[in-house]
């Protein structure tokens, strides 16, 4: 008898397997998200004619995934389900950058890290913050940012700057949370713009001059 049932019960699998179905439901994938920038950055008052290389923020573990976080205390991160980033949350801020440095036209051209092409200067950072708190009442997304603009040449630290931003989001839905996010990553592509573009370049020494063999 119980030969009897493993037989049938294998025939079954067999046959669902065959017409392309499977015993077991396949997970619903995850929603896959975006910053949504909601209007070009404002045009730079001055330009620099020379190249801008933004690379990819450093974070470390949990911000350096595409999970969308959630800090509901000091001492826990959690993850919204069936969400995510389109890529890692660093890509997501350098892409954000990236968009708002070229909307100014302050610089002869903006590259990022993955592109081959030559760069006078390079804006690094460190990404600290990238989540949501108090999740479940009044959520607010916070990005924190520590970034440094550098001359390739010389490895010279031309301007350094901390940026902390906080957007409260209209609710506790994930779309409402992600629109907070956007508003942050707009309000942040702004406030690197400007100060990139406000960096005395003309003051500092260490130019890319060629030297003399």
């Amino acid at each position: 008898m119980r030969k009897t049932v493993i037989i049938k019960f294998a025939l079954l699998l067999t046959t669902a397997l065959t017409g392309g179905c499977t015993v077991f439901p396949n997970p619903e994938p995850p929603r896959v998200m975006e910053i949504a920038v909601s209007e070009p950055a404002r045009r730079s008052d001055q330009r620099f004619e020379e190249a801008l290389r933004v690379d990819t923020p450093f974070a470390s573990a949990p911000f350096n995934s595409s999970r969308i976080l959630a800090k509901p205390n000091r001492w826990e991160f959690r993850a919204y389900e069936n969400v995510r980033w389109r890529d890692t949350a660093t890509v997501v801020v350098r892409d954000a950058l990236v968009e708002g440095l070229r909307d100014s036209a302050g610089f002869a051209s903006v590259i990022t890290d993955s592109s081959a092409a030559p760069a006078e200067l390079t804006l690094i950072s460190e990404l600290s913050a990238f989540h949501t708190e108090n999740p479940e009442s009044e959520p607010r997304a916070i990005i924190e940012l520590h970034a440094q603009l550098i001359r390739n040449r010389s490895r010279a630290s031309l301007c350094n700057h901390s940026f902390s931003i906080m957007e409260p989001a209209a609710g506790t839905g994930i779309e409402q949370v992600v629109e907070a996010f956007g508003v942050a990553g707009n309000r942040l592509s702004d406030q690197v713009t400007a100060w990139v573009t406000a960096c005395d370049l003309s003051s500092r020494p260490e130019k890319d001059h060629p030297t003399q063999p």
